[in-house]
């Protein structure tokens, strides 16, 4: 096995106006029942390139639970094992070979013990050497509580850590030893794993970088109780005695939910995160700029002010507004880290506050045009923008698809659209083409959209639990004809 890097010297240039497709790669196509960071990922980049495209953005790379959501997961350094490519293994001669499974969306229930039996054979016939040694060294200030944390939840069925023994919730010293050393295997296991996720996903982000793509990646503003995060820095969040939170996050009341959104992550101790420097939240960054180009923050808002909800609440209508930390944090990134290429998420409820905010760190926010056409002064309409620095959307990973949204319009929207479009007959491809004609910087576009595909083609729906995050696109889809279309588009909009 090649030696591993986390962070690689092929630097992507930083285009201008660009614009690219936003596919998780859990929803690329291939036969073992999800997508994975092998030849179909490449594909995928040779595609991009055919295509005139620039970016590809994707979500979170987080590991994550039975439901599939990126943004519930359990550490905000790890990548995600399920990625980890079987044709890979394979060819590196770690497992003999898998089971196919037919194309279609991801069924998490049979995908996940899957995966974890190839692992586990991987493991079992690997001879880690000095290059694996080095990847742990070098990601000891994260990895380590990792891996113990993994294997202690599987000690403890799954339970979370609050529900460990309390020598272990506490941290004692002692107990932490002990643990280590029962637990060996376990732990230098969940380390090999992470070894082969970051040496996966280097080939294909270097595969990117080297054709003049940038890859746009995800990180949530928030981190999940249950995860190794919390669980290594209690003094970091506001909890209990116990290790429960006692306030939780989520949004209030909005377009997505009437009774608001309940989240239930807890909420950063900013004055502690202050005191340390906001040291968690530059390793968290730096770790975010080795696997993206860009990164975009998800619940920007929360930065400037955050819904704090009691723990106990039935719904997030109990929550309030509570101030952020502001710029303090970006301006502690900088220093750790220079210049950030970042997004803000800056969707939802947005006070002249949060704007002033991203305006003066001069971060490009989000323009969704399924949000846009209620009327000639909404800020979602391209002619509104006033400068370049925005990155335009037809929609969003919570959004519906563009055709679902277009049928599913109310009449007086439909009726303002054919007018800002000035067309009688609008169909999807008319908004990817606005959003390409937008003076924003940057253009992405759900691949659905690019597909004409309908509502249950959907990646995600705010508010539910079932259904979401199974998406995959099908082989055929990628298309010369599609590449040429998409070429033809960037070309003509100077992206």
């Amino acid at each position: 096995m090649k030696t591993t890097e986390t962070k690689t010297d092929t630097k992507v240039p930083r285009p201008g106006r660009s614009a690219g497709i936003l596919l998780h790669p859990t929803s690329l196509p291939g036969p073992y029942g999800i997508g994975e960071l092998g030849p179909e990922a490449l594909a995928f980049v040779e595609f991009l390139e055919k295509s005139g495209q620039k970016l590809w953005q994707i979500l979170p790379l987080s590991p994550t639970g039975g439901d599939g959501s990126p943004y519930s997961s359990y550490s905000a350094f790890a990548g995600n094992p399920l990625l980890i490519s079987t044709e890979r293994l394979v060819k590196d001669g770690l497992v003999s070979g898998a089971e196919e499974n037919p194309d279609g969306p991801v069924d998490y229930p049979a995908v996940i013990p899957a995966k974890t039996k190839l692992l586990r054979e991987a493991y079992g016939n690997a001879r880690p050497g000095k290059e694996f040694d080095a990847f742990v060294e070098e990601q000891s200030g994260w990895l380590e509580d990792y891996a113990l944390y993994m294997a202690l939840k599987g000690k403890y069925d799954g339970r979370a850590w609050n529900l460990w023994d309390d020598g272990l919730v506490k941290r004692e010293p002692d107990a932490l030893e002990k643990a280590r050393r029962e637990l060996a295997g376990e732990v230098r296991y969940h380390q090999f794993v992470q070894y082969l996720f970051f040496d996966h996903w280097t080939d294909v982000k270097e595969a990117a970088n080297e054709v003049g793509i940038e890859v746009i990646g995800d990180i949530p503003i928030f981190v999940s109780h249950d995860s190794a995060d919390v669980w290594a820095r209690q003094s970091l969040f506001h909890l209990d005695d116990s290790g429960s939170p006692t306030v939780v996050a989520g949004v209030p009341p909005d377009y997505f939910s009437e009774t608001g959104q309940l989240w239930g992550n807890p909420l950063y101790d900013w004055e502690s995160m202050e005191r340390d420097g906001y040291s968690w939240w530059v390793e968290r960054m730096r770790m975010a700029l080795t696997l993206y180009d860009v990164v975009r923050i998800d619940h920007f808002r929360g930065f400037e002010a955050y819904w704090e909800i009691p723990a106990d609440a039935e719904t997030a209508r109990e929550g309030r507004w509570v101030k952020g930390p502001g710029k303090d944090v970006f301006r502690a990134l900088e220093d750790g880290l220079g210049e950030l290429p970042i997004i803000a998420e800056d969707l939802g409820e947005i006070t002249p506050e949060v704007e002033a905010l991203r305006d003066e760190l001069g971060l490009p926010g989000m323009k969704v045009l399924q949000f846009a056409f209620s009327g000639p002064d909404n800020a979602f309409l391209p002619h509104e923008y006033g400068d370049a620095n925005w990155v335009i959307y037809t929609g969003t990973h919570d959004n519906d698809t563009t055709a679902g949204w277009w049928r599913s319009a109310d009449p007086e929207g439909r009726s303002f659209a054919r007018r800002y479009l000035g067309k009688e007959y609008v169909s999807v491809p008319d908004f990817i083409r606005l959003a390409y004609a937008s003076v924003a910087e940057k253009a992405v576009v759900p691949m659905q959209d690019f597909l004409e595909l309908g509502p249950e083609h959907r990646m995600n729906t705010p508010g539910t639990t079932e259904g979401n995050w199974s998406w995959r696109l099908e082989e055929s889809a990628l298309t010369p004809e599609l590449a040429k279309r998409l070429k033809s588009l960037s070309e003509t909009y100077g992206r």
